[in-house]
């Protein structure tokens, strides 16, 4: 029996879930991962704010708006897999060195030719698509990278984490960019980019190579085929990635819908377009910490919400007021990033315990 005066522990349940849901950032390379992607996100989704608003008015074609987009993620598309094997292949470190410099330099000259007056259309796609083949290496070479720096354990935690970092900066990043056309013009905005590309590859710099989880590479190069034979041969890989691939490509093009949005149906400007995705990365950062919480994703988390974006969606369709729409945004970009959290920690989960 202990003594009347010995303290009495109480477990504190908030520290519990801030705990479970921030675990990853006790690791000192995930820390810096962590800042330099927030900096970074925020002005890449400031350019995607800008790019399809100089778009929208160089052309006043939805069409070329979302022409944009698609030659952004044609390349990933078309050679995404080859990217992994890369990735896989070398140090994902130097790798996203060389390709964050690269994304940062693509974002320099988007800038000259704006500020100077020359842009084209067509200048813009090209270096849409000059960009899409930088992801193609830099995003497998990311989420792989994740592993080596905090391990198996607390990869879930991690990848839900990167997923809010990334959609948080859907809040601020688009914001800043409304007002930065409206006072400075839309050149600036790409400059803005280019510069916060900086604080992902000073953090790559500062990492402790020591420190990092070196995955376990096999003597024979890799080779798509078989890459395409055992994610497929999993079912629980399988049926993830036919999911990813429908809403992928029906669900994820918030900028361009978005733009079109407040320029044609509610006649505003670049700040209404800010506006109108900021509210939706609102909903992007609760979705974000709340796939943090879950430790293990499971099939039927991801089938449940991948249905719940699709109801999220067509309600928002139905609604006849802007006020109503930007309500409705909150939960759609919840949805959208639990979805895409869960998805990706539950391929990669099942992909690691295949190899072990």
């Amino acid at each position: 029996m202990l003594p009347n005066d010995a303290p009495v522990l109480v477990p504190d349940p908030a520290r519990g879930v801030v705990r479970r849901t921030f675990g990853s950032l006790d690791t000192h390379n995930y820390r810096l991962h962590f800042g330099g992607h927030l900096v970074s996100h925020t002005g890449s989704w400031m350019q995607n704010m800008a790019e399809a608003w100089l778009v929208l008015k160089l052309t006043g074609s939805g069409v070329a708006v979302g022409a944009t987009f698609a030659c952004r993620f044609l390349p990933v598309l078309l050679f995404g897999l080859w990217g992994g094997v890369v990735a896989d292949r070398f140090d994902r470190r130097k790798v996203m060195l060389a390709t964050q410099s690269s994304a940062a330099l693509l974002a320099v000259v988007l800038w000259l030719i704006v500020i100077t007056g020359v842009v084209h259309v067509w200048m813009v796609l090209t270096l849409a698509i000059a960009l899409g083949f930088v992801t193609v290496v830099d995003e497998p070479a990311k989420h792989a990278f994740v592993e080596e720096m905090v391990g198996r354990e607390r990869l879930p935690n991690a990848v839900a984490l990167n997923s809010a970092v990334g959609n948080s900066a859907r809040i601020t990043g688009p914001a800043i960019a409304g007002l930065l056309i409206a006072s400075v013009g839309t050149a600036w905005v790409f400059f803005v980019n280019a510069v916060s590309f900086f604080a992902v590859v000073g953090a790559l710099a500062a990492m402790r190579p020591t420190e990092l989880r070196r995955p376990h590479r096999v003597s024979e190069r890799p080779r798509v085929r078989e890459g395409l034979a055992y994610a497929w041969g999993i079912p629980e890989i399988r049926g993830t990635i036919l999911l990813v691939a429908v809403v992928g490509t029906l669900v994820y093009n918030f900028p361009t819908f978005l733009t079109l949005l407040a320029h044609d149906t509610f006649h505003g400007g670049a700040g209404l377009a800010g506006l109108l995705m900021a509210v939706l990365g609102l909903g992007t950062v609760g979705g974000g910490l709340s796939a943090a919480l879950r430790a293990r994703p499971t099939s039927r988390i991801v089938v449940l919400s991948a249905a719940l974006l699709g109801l999220a969606l067509i309600a928002a369709a139905t609604l006849p007021t802007r006020a109503a729409v930007e309500i409705a945004l909150v939960p759609v970009g919840a949805l959208a990033v639990y979805f895409g959290s869960t998805a990706n920690a539950h391929m990669q989960i099942w992909s690691a315990y295949g190899a072990a």
